[in-house]
């Protein structure tokens, strides 16, 4: 183990969540680096001060990152640590992303009170989300359902799933696994039910491009298989336009082979045209963009625009 002597500024948001991924990243640097020290600086971003509206409604992804770029650009802090699904395609002025960390569960759960399943959920039953990727894929699902909006952070949308407002929510398995709410938990969402959002499970840790010193720190941290498949997922996303505000999935994850083998959907909000397809390749971006290409000339476009 190297020996050295700095301290770096960690930028986080103040949920639990993110927390908790910020300690964890400082945790895995801590025992690569014997002597970095590490402290940390709370922001609240657009996206945590928004709450009583839809995310395509007020931005999209840059909403929970601007506030936490400005500082690293300023020099305020030397990482932040996001949520990767969180940030946008393109690299920030400035910006890069210095590691993508060991990826976590990527399917999407439900969480109900009464125990219920996407099967054996009621007629007409009230399930909280408001992601139009996983509204598209329940109503193909289960036309049925009606979808309410739901925002806030993990603990906060669980409770609310407690208390009874919702039949079932619909989350992010990573974020409900890492906070140890696992007993929650009702039913884990199968891909072919629910294909999650490019990136989805994966922590990035985001510096100064320019800042060489830090870029060497965060080698240590990074995992090559997780950054391959989040990479095809992310330039299957970029293919299609790069817009968060349509119903657009992927998961891609390493064969025994090490061949890269990924899944893209894109579906009408409405859940009744979901185009999904299925290639491999050894090259994360020519995959990407492969099956972006693919999914355009087989109806994409339309649904897009």
């Amino acid at each position: 183990m190297t020996t050295l002597s700095r301290t770096l500024t960690i930028g986080t948001r103040g949920s639990a969540l993110a927390r908790w991924q910020t300690d964890w990243a400082i945790a895995q640097l801590g025992a690569a680096w014997n002597g970095l020290n590490c402290q940390t600086k709370l922001f609240t971003t657009s996206g945590d001060r928004i709450l009583d509206k839809p995310l395509p409604e007020i931005g999209g992804k840059g909403l929970f990152t601007e506030e936490l770029e400005n500082a690293l650009r300023s020099g305020e802090i030397d990482l932040a640590v996001h949520s990767l699904k969180d940030l946008p395609i393109d690299d920030s002025t400035g910006l890069i992303i210095g590691a993508i960390c060991t990826r976590e569960d990527a399917r999407d759960v439900l969480i109900s009170r009464e125990g219920w399943t996407l099967a054996t959920l009621p007629p007409s039953a009230r399930v909280g989300t408001s992601s139009l990727r996983r509204a598209a894929q329940l109503r193909a699902a289960r036309p049925d359902l009606i979808l309410l909006p739901l925002r806030g952070n993990v603990d906060t949308r669980i409770r609310k799933a407690m208390s009874g407002d919702y039949e079932a929510i619909v989350l992010a398995a990573a974020g409900v696994i890492r906070l140890g709410l696992v007993d929650r938990i009702t039913e884990y969402l199968s891909f072919e039910v629910m294909l999650p959002a490019p990136g989805q499970g994966a922590m990035a840790v985001q510096c100064r491009a320019d800042d060489s010193a830090t870029l060497t720190l965060l080698q240590a941290i990074d995992d090559p298989s997780s950054c391959a498949a989040v990479t095809a997922e992310r330039a299957f996303l970029n293919g299609l336009g790069g817009g968060c505000s349509a119903p657009v999935a992927a998961y891609a994850q390493l064969s025994s082979t090490s061949t890269l083998q990924m899944t893209g959907l894109v579906a009408s909000v409405d859940g009744q045209r979901v185009i999904r397809l299925s290639g491999e390749g050894s090259e994360p971006i020519l995959l990407g963009t492969e099956l972006a290409q693919l999914a355009l000339t087989q109806g994409a476009r339309e649904i897009l625009r």
